[in-house]
């Protein structure tokens, strides 16, 4: 079964009686496992029809006493074993004659971490319960995971703020979620975060770096901005993460020449933008040092490089450096020296 059609019985309220969660994703397996308490017994009934063990230190002749319980007054009984990997395999075993006749109004529910599909509790299981594994989201899927999260909080992101705030707090979906209620109190009435609230709430040292490195390109400063990559890769960003604002920088910086050349105002030109004023002032100061003719140039060297990070067999510091070189004058000398 997969995480989508659980969902599906769970708006049905038609669960199986015997369901196993399992994978990395720890966020994902313990939110589920609260949806099912929720769908299954009544918050008033759960005093005498809800039962929860943990894998270590548990004894297994306890936890089927619990599921052979009838339930009271409530129509299901819920049992539910966190942490099963931490059993010892015999102990395992001893669920095998219960999982082949099991209590039809009992719903037994066990997470682990991984299973050993080889052992014989985990293929009777497999044969009389459903199976449920939640896998880790990939990189490019968290922009996706913090937009919905944010929206249930009742608020969304800039496109500055979004990425800024998927920078600082990685892949742990756990820290996201926490993150995403941390900002939802911060914003207040607010229903739209900027960069300038991610920065005012989420803290991250690698952070800074990333925009940094922009400012350090748009300045045309190439020592620093390749002493700022490598610190960046260092830490474990990923190039195309770094990749994607260094050209979210430079597009701002290409809307704001032509904005200047338009003589717009320099508060209009936030707006268009869709930065923070803050940051105005600098972004100007850049965006007037590029000659707008630069600036294809500039993109073309971008999608290059999104090629090559895309492609086998490349390095990705290697990749990353020769686009420093290609985006400050300092490196273009260097390259023609060379």
């Amino acid at each position: 079964m997969t995480p989508g059609e659980l969902q599906k019985r769970l708006r049905e309220k038609s669960l199986p009686n015997l369901l196993l969660l399992y994978g990395e994703e720890p966020f994902f397996v313990d939110r589920t496992l609260r949806e099912i308490i929720e769908q299954t017994v009544p918050a008033e009934a759960r005093d005498f029809n809800l039962e929860i063990f943990h894998g270590k230190g548990c004894r297994v002749a306890t936890v089927l006493d619990a599921a052979r319980t009838l339930p009271v007054f409530s129509p299901r009984r819920l049992v539910i074993v966190r942490d099963l990997h931490a059993l010892p395999a015999d102990e395992l075993d001893r669920f095998v004659d219960y999982l082949k006749d099991s209590v039809p109004e009992t719903v037994l529910v066990c997470t682990a971490e991984k299973i050993d599909g080889r052992r014989k509790f985990y293929q009777v299981f497999k044969k009389s319960g459903e199976l449920v594994e939640f896998k880790k989201l990939y990189e490019n899927q968290i922009p996706a995971f913090v937009t919905a999260q944010a929206r249930d909080a009742g608020y969304g992101f800039t496109e500055e703020g979004l990425a800024l705030f998927c920078t600082r707090v990685g892949v742990s979906l756990q820290e996201i979620h926490g993150e995403i209620g941390k900002l939802r109190n911060y914003l207040g009435v607010r229903n739209v975060a900027e960069a300038a609230d991610v920065m005012a709430v989420v803290s991250d040292s690698r952070v800074g770096s990333v925009f940094d490195l922009g400012d350090a390109l748009g300045k045309g400063d190439c020592a620093t901005a390749l002493s700022l990559l490598h610190r960046l890769l260092a830490d474990g960003v990923a190039p195309l993460l770094i990749l994607n604002m260094i050209t979210r920088h430079f597009r701002q910086l290409w809307k704001a020449h032509e904005l200047l050349l338009q003589r717009v105002q320099e508060k209009e030109i936030a707006r268009r933008i869709g930065i923070n004023p803050y940051f105005l002032n600098a972004l100007l100061a850049q965006a007037r040092r590029i000659p707008g003719d630069a600036f294809r140039g500039v993109f073309e060297a971008l999608l290059e490089t999104d090629l090559a990070l895309k492609s086998s067999g490349s390095s990705d510091a290697a990749v990353l450096e020769i686009l420093v070189f290609r985006l400050t004058p300092e490196g273009v000398s260097r390259q023609g020296s060379s």
